[in-house]
This record gives structure tokens, sequence and C-alpha cells, in this order.
């Protein structure tokens, strides 16, 4: 494969003027005999975060015969503009007209492929519904469907503080300079422009909290059929976004197929669990039938392979399993199967004695959550959820008996729950675990609902406290194995901090058994699959920047709970690697340190601290910022702090604080 013609930078023109900055890889002769293109189109920063990923990927899109185009959103990396929040109608416009503009190039086809993970893969999707000619497929990677049910900021109507780290990421981004050597003696003018006007994204999300206009915006849940070009979605089973994969497949009306592994918030070629795929030969067969029109194996069943996990230590850096597939979604080889819920712990509902009705309740402490990882995972181990027993003592806890057979469930279980609370606001965890023979408990799956969200997420309602209520708490998809002699676990519990932000004040729930089901997509293995499933392949990419390393990366999490004060937190150091760019002379760095804590289990000292500091140097150029967001709440506001100062050299050129409060509404 010959090295791709690499244009390290050109401007793209907006129809207001504004200029975004892109990369581009191109196979040698693509001016004379011109190729489809794939755009990732997202704000991490082309020329420094992400310069080698970037070359991983597209140069080896390039070398296969496609334009990668790399693209930094209006405000991000070198692009004009100000980011003032996440797929807002300009983003989307400028989508569409950078679409134009590569399909227009002398070295493109006119056909072009949106790729991407995470923002990439939600622009991918949303700018499809707006059906530009020129796409002709997506590859959408750990991306969602719905912006409020099921990303970064809410789930089940319980705020996540996913929320919270999500904000001071962007808030950090969002105080990063352009690069002096590509937009010039105006870099300064740029700079301070965004760090005035790019604002405080976690006020205007904790100003919806409930799913409003805001969030159905660019949700394409709101409308499948809008989208009518093929789409490939991607996630892992420690993503945070592994349900939306099934409701694409579900709901779309187009070519679609699911990719579902092990990873966490990652390309499936790249770090974090394994095991690794060749991701990008999957990402060349879907182009190649959809961008230049060869048929071939995406125009075959399966529309769907999943990885079934086997039991194994949380921690472990490979998850043992197997492939599977399946030729539709919802499939017909998963029935879901009932379990009852008694003092008895969890039977079958088939059985012929069922266990006796009785009453249950739960005031969790809370500590049940601490070792619950991220929402999440970034495919760093410390992000995993830790062994289950740490949580399982504030928790109401039902097993089944030792298993005589295997369990294999594909798909997201439920929790239907007859409960009241003593509270108007209240919610409820619910946890899924494998259980060891040594009584280890790995969590599997979970789900959190906000009580007052019970009939849906538009027009919640407060509990009547001691009023019994019917409830689904659905958890999200997975594929598990639970092997012959060991135990299922479902846990209960009325907190799960940090993970989710606690109720207003401590509730107790009173569960009625009687009506509490648990309901497992349980799958029937078919003895004849597996030999004939196309083998995935091992991990291809080019290669990337010629970089050298300054610092390492530290990860770090730890939980410490200081008797003598009886305060508890739990403190994640995140820091990047600091390198050098070979090439461009360019160091530069990231560190962040996150701080969630209470107090006595006291709600009202509930708090998280998340601080950034990021470096850029070259030569005489040096400038860094720091950002720092304090979040606390009482019963009846959210309380926000910030702070935002950067600095050029030993100067500070820019300074801002915060100090807002925003009620809380039925949270």
């Amino acid at each position: 494969m010959s090295a791709p013609v690499v244009i390290d930078h050109a401007w793209i023109p907006m129809s207001d003027g504004c200029l975004l900055a892109a990369k581009i890889w191109l196979p040698p002769k693509a001016h004379k005999h011109p190729v489809p293109a794939v755009l990732e189109y997202i704000p991490y920063r082309k020329r420094d975060h992400k310069a080698d990923r970037d070359a991983r990927n597209h140069g080896f899109f390039a070398r296969n015969g496609y334009a990668g185009v790399r693209v930094d959103l209006r405000g991000s990396g070198d692009s004009q503009g100000v980011l003032r929040d996440e797929y807002l109608q300009q983003e989307l416009d400028d989508g569409l007209e950078v679409l134009r503009w590569i399909a227009n190039q002398p070295w493109c086809s006119g056909k072009v492929g949106m790729f991407g993970i995470s923002w990439g893969g939600f622009n991918g999707l949303q700018i499809a519904a707006l059906q530009p000619p020129e796409l002709g497929a997506v590859v959408a990677v750990c991306a969602s469907d719905d912006r409020y049910a099921d990303d970064v900021h809410y789930m089940g109507g319980c705020l996540l503080t996913d929320n919270l780290s999500w904000a001071s990421t962007m808030f950090s981004f969002n105080a990063c300079p352009p690069d002096p050597e590509v937009v010039g003696e105006n870099w300064r003018q740029m700079w301070l422009e965004r760090l005035e006007g790019s604002g405080l994204w976690l006020k205007t999300w904790l100003e919806h909290q409930h799913r409003d206009r805001f969030w159905r915006h660019a949700s394409v849940c709101e409308d499948y059929t809008a989208i009518k070009v093929p789409v490939l979605a991607v996630s892992g089973w420690a993503d945070g976004y592994s349900n939306a994969v099934f409701r694409l497949l579900e709901n779309l009306h187009v070519p679609r197929r699911g990719l579902v592994g092990p990873w966490g918030h990652s390309y499936p070629h790249m770090g974090g669990l394994g095991p690794r795929i060749d991701f990008l030969g999957e990402c060349l067969r879907w182009w190649d039938r959809w961008l230049k029109g060869e048929p071939g194996q995406h125009d075959e069943p399966p529309v769907l392979r999943a990885w079934i996990q086997d039991s194994a230590d949380p921690l472990v850096p490979s998850r043992p399993g197997r492939w599977v597939a399946e030729t539709r979604w919802p499939a017909p080889s998963v029935e879901m199967t009932s379990w009852r819920l008694g003092n008895c712990g969890l039977v079958r509902a088939a059985d012929q004695q069922p266990p006796e009705p009785t009453t249950m309740s739960i005031q969790s402490p809370l500590s049940v959550g601490l070792f619950a990882g991220k929402w999440c995972s970034y495919a760093e181990e410390t992000d995993l959820p830790w062994d289950q027993r740490e949580e399982d003592g504030g928790a109401l806890v039902f097993d089944t008996a030792v298993l005589e057979q295997d369990i294999e469930i594909l798909g997201a279980p439920e929790v239907e729950l007859d409960l009241s609370a003593d509270k108007p606001v209240a919610l409820v965890a619910v946890r899924l675990s494998d259980l060891a023979p040594n009584d280890r408990a790995t969590r599997v799956t979970f789900g959190i609902l906000n009580l007052t969200h019970r009939n849906g997420h538009d027009h919640p309602a407060p509990l009547v406290p001691g009023r019994t209520y019917r409830v689904r708490v659905p958890m999200n998809v997975v594929g598990q194995r639970f092997p012959r002699g060991h135990r299922i676990r479902l846990a209960v519990s009325s907190s799960y901090w940090p993970l989710a932000w606690p109720a207003p004040e401590p509730a107790r729930l009173t569960l009625s058994t009687e009506g509490c089901r648990l309901f497992l997509p349980q799958r029937n293995r078919d003895p004849r699959e597996g030999p004939h499933l196309r083998d995935l392949g091992r991990p291809r990419e080019a290669p990337g920047v010629p970089q050298t390393l300054l610092v390492p990366a530290k990860r770090e999490w730890r939980v410490t709970h200081n008797l003598a004060t009886n305060g508890v937190d739990l403190h994640v150091i995140n820091n990047d690697a600091t390198v050098r760019l070979d090439e461009l002379d360019l160091e530069f760095g990231r560190s962040v340190e996150e701080c969630y804590s209470y107090s006595n289990n006291n709600y009202d000292t509930v708090r998280g601290e998340i601080v950034h500091h990021r470096t850029f140097q070259r030569r005489n150029w040096h400038v860094h910022s720091v950002t720092r967001t304090i979040l606390t709440s009482t019963r009846t506001h959210f309380i926000l702090r910030a702070t935002l100062d950067a600095y050029e050299g030993d100067v500070r050129l820019f300074s801002k604080t915060w100090d807002e409060s925003v009620p809380r509404v039925l949270v």
C-alpha cells in the first residue's frame, strides 16, 4: 500500500465567512482518479490532541482507496468561531456545507461517508437525518439516538455525575487556543473570543432536567425514518452507549448492521478491553459496499455481531467469551424469562412453589455506588466496577440457587417492582451480578430510575409517600453467560452515588415482593453456531505521527473514608501523557483531578469538584489554562461554581468566575 499524500492544513469556507480547519489524507493518484471520502467532524483538535489517532485511522483509509478528512468544528482546534454547546443547528448546518465542499473537490468522486466515535458518531447520525445528497453511509461508534434518555447527561431521569465530568472536559477543551503556526497573528484574539464566548455548558444542561425541546433537538429517535443511508452502529458493553445499537437495528428502515464487543468508549482496534478486532477493515467493507457499490459481506446477514462475555474477574484486561450472530433484531433466539423476588431470593416464575409474599425495605447509605466505576468507561481498568460485595451491604439482594446449567442472556434485562417511598422524590438503582463460587460479585449490567419519571421523562410527577406504585426499571443491554455452578444476584438500592446524583433527601423504599419480577432476555444457544462466523481479524491501522513521550499518563482511583471526620471521597486522577509532536516541535499535555465526596451520610454535603490543566508549548510560545468546576446541592437547588484562568507565559491573559444556582425540579 502506498503512503498517502497528506494535506496538513486546508480551509473550508462556510457561507457566513467562517473558515473551518481540515486535515486531509489522499491516495497518491486521487487527483487523477477521484475516490470516495470519509469525514470525521469533531471538536477534539486535529493538530495536536487527536493527531496520532487521526493519522492511524485516516491514513489507513487513504492507503486503501479513500480520502480521509478530519475537520475541527467551528470554534474548536484551528477553526474560526466559538463553540457554544453540543449539536447546535449551526454545527449541523456547517456539516452540510463541509460535505458539499468535500464532494466538489477534484480528488473526490462525489460520495462521502461519515465516521466517528462519540461526538463524531452522534453528528454522523444527526447529519444523516438531514438527508444531504453527498452522504452515502455512516459508521457511528459509541453514539446515541436519544440525547436525554441515553446520553452522558441523564439516565432514567437521574442526573449523572458524568454530566459534570463531561461538561468539565468541554469547559477545558473550549479554553484551548488555536495554533499560531496555522491561524497566524490573530491566534490570541481568536482565543479570547473562545474564552469569553463558549460559556458554561453545565448550567445549560442543568436547566433542562426533563425531556424537553432542548433534548429532542438532534435526537434521531424522534424520527428514525429521516435517516435514508446505511448505518453501521458499533459500541461495547463497558461503554455508555450500547443500548443505541439495538434501537437503531430495530427502528431504522435502511440497511444497517450492529457490532458490539466487550470494549469501553474506544474504537474496537485501539486500547482498552479485548479482544481487539480489525475494525478499520470492517469499515472498509462497509465503505466498499455503500460508497463504491461493490457487493460483499454487508449484503448478507447477520444484522448483529455481539460478544457474549464469560464470567471473569472484573479487572482482567481481556474479556473471555465468544462472538455470536443474529439475522435480525429483536432476535427470535431471545426469550424473556421471568423470575420472582422473595425472602428466599430469585426463583423462576414458572416454578410450582413461588416464594411467600413479603415486604422488604431499604434506605441505602450514600456509599452504595463508590465502587460502581463510570457510567461510560473510557477503557481504563480503573474506571470499571469493582467487586460488588463492596456495594451489596447497603442494598436488598436476591440470589438464585446455584445454577444447574448455563444461562446466556442477550438484550436488556428489566425489573418490575411494586414499591412505595416515604418521600415525594426518590430513585431506585438495580444491579445484576454474576456470583462466582467464591462469592465474588461481578456487575453485569445495571439500571437507575428517578421514580418521579415512572410514567415518562416529559412530565414527571411527585410520588405520594406511602402509596404503592408498579414501576419498570430497564437495565443496559448486555451479552453475558452465567455458567453452571454460579449464581445470579439482583441488588436493589435507594442511592447510587457518585454514578448518579442522589435525591434531594434520603428516602426509604418498601417493596411488596409478590408483584416484583426480574425479566432476563435468555438466549437459546444454537449448537451449530460459531465455526461459520467470519473472523473479525486482528487490528490494522496506518502509522501514527512521530512523537516523543515526555511524561507518562497516570490513572488512579482512590476511595477514602476518614473515620475521624466521617468524610468519604472518591478521588480520580486522569492525566494524559505529555508528548512532543516531533515534526511540529509542539508539546502538549492534560491533567485532570476529580473528587466526589460527602460527610456523615448527609445529602446536603454531596459535592463534585473537577480541575483540568492543559498546556501547549513551542519554543518561545507557552500557554496554559486551568478550569475548575464545583457542583453541590441543597434540597431545592443545584449550586454551581466555576473558574477559568488562561495564561500566556506567566501572564494571566483571561480570568472569569461563575456562581450559579439552578432550581431542582423533581430531580
